[in-house]
């Protein structure tokens, strides 16, 4: 029998890590080929990770909720019908995962005095925060795994920086305090970060921490368009089609039609270059509650698609959204979002940006209201809009401008059918 370590494959361009959500196998379990061994989440998608061989496995490396690296080894395997090798009839030595030596050269490198940046477990981006604020990785506390240091861990260090430079203090210390754990009764819980959730929360914290937000809101009649899609759908009903349109469709279209007007919108900031990235094509981002929290499916070429193409394709991507079979393209390449709660969205609330995206439309509850026209209290359907923008790089005049471009073709929506390509 033959040895074989196989190491966690490429997941996607720019990343170069993955959380271990789940172990499918276990020690002594015998495979097959195209076996699924584990669930990868990386900051893009959970993937679902094959084994290339058959036979047994011999060791597992890493658990659940720790983080792999991209070539890492992920099991060992004893291969079936394979040539006899030097290890044949002996149980197979444990081989200890890159992240593990990194982890332990980082330990030794610290006795020694010589602890350096590029020592210290930390993902790129995390460096590139760092590096951007002055600040060296070295000297933070790292609260993941192997003693990882997070993003989290380098907007702590500096909101303690940033509190010490306000009062004043005679010299910072070399090192943040690290947060005392809360306590906790007997009848409490805790819950760890995992998965998609502690992705969630790592990508927030990044959006929230590399862009200034800036919000406007704005209140929508929707009466015309409540209309037209009771027309549509029953004209779709009488021709036996079971596709129903919800409001998303139209929002969409009408957002592309104020995107193409407004293309700085419709783009991604490059933080390593500092440059916007103005996009040609617009991939509509679809944000989608899951069991497992906020997910961001992404309508590709959705100015090409018609409603009825649309509702479909949303639909779809809701569905494999909760079941958790979106595809890595089905993720990612995202140039401008929608969130919607439906009837549960509220008054209004401010969004935070998808990032690198530069914006994000948040759609909420549409419900009858007063409201006066032509001097009259008439009751209409109304809703509210409000939109997120990186004051970077989006003016608040562009974003007002933005947000009426889309409430005109939502207050008169035969034009979408104008606008539409």
């Amino acid at each position: 029998m033959a040895l074989f370590e196989f190491k966690l494959p490429d997941l996607g361009e720019g990343v170069m890590e993955g959380e271990l959500v789940k172990w499918h196998v276990k020690e002594g379990d015998q495979i097959q080929e195209d076996q699924v061994i584990a669930e990868v989440m990386t900051d893009k998608a959970t993937v679902t990770v094959p084994s290339p061989k058959a036979g047994r496995v011999l060791k597992t490396h890493g658990k659940e909720g720790e983080v792999a690296k991209v070539h890492q080894t992920l099991v060992t395997l004893e291969l079936e019908g394979s040539a006899p090798s030097p290890a044949a009839g002996h149980a197979a030595p444990a081989v200890p995962a890159p992240q593990a030596e990194t982890g332990a050269a980082v330990q030794a490198s610290a006795q020694n005095g010589a602890t350096s940046t590029s020592k210290v477990l930390a993902t790129p981006l995390t460096r590139r925060m760092a590096r951007e604020h002055g600040l060296d990785l070295s000297e933070i506390s790292g609260s993941g795994p192997q003693g990882r240091v997070t993003k989290a861990d380098v907007v702590a260090a500096l909101e303690g920086k940033s509190s010490a430079n306000e009062v004043r203090a005679p010299a910072a210390p070399s090192r943040p305090p690290v947060p005392a754990p809360l306590a906790t009764g007997r009848s409490d819980e805790r819950l760890p970060l995992r998965g998609l959730r502690r992705k969630i929360a790592e990508k927030m914290v990044r959006s929230k921490f590399t862009m200034p937000h800036f919000a406007f809101v704005e209140e929508v009649d929707g009466t015309e368009l409540v209309r037209l899609r009771k027309r549509l759908n029953t004209q779709l009903q009488t021709a036996g089609e079971s596709t129903k349109l919800t409001f998303l469709p139209f929002i969409v279209k009408a957002v592309i039609a104020a995107l193409k007007k407004f293309p700085h919108l419709n783009a991604n900031f490059d933080e390593a270059a500092q440059e916007l990235i103005v996009r040609g094509e617009y991939n509509i981002g679809i944000a989608a509650a899951t069991p497992d929290g906020l997910t961001v499916a992404v309508v590709r070429g959705a100015d090409r698609l018609t409603l009825r193409e649309l509702a479909q394709e949303i639909a779809r991507l809701g569905t494999a959204a909760r079941e958790r079979k979106l595809k890595m393209e089905e993720l990612t390449g995202g140039t401008f979002t929608i969130t919607s709660l439906g009837q549960s969205g509220g008054l209004f609330a401010t969004p935070i940006i998808n990032h690198p995206e530069v914006g994000i439309l948040g759609v909420h509850k549409l419900r009858k209201r007063p409201v006066v026209r032509d001097d009259e209290i008439a009751i209409r359907e109304m809703m509210n809009l409000s939109l997120s923008c990186d004051h970077r790089v989006i003016d608040g005049s562009v974003a007002a401008d933005f947000v009426y471009e889309v409430i005109k073709y939502l207050e008169h929506p035969d034009m979408l059918f104008l606008a539409m390509a």
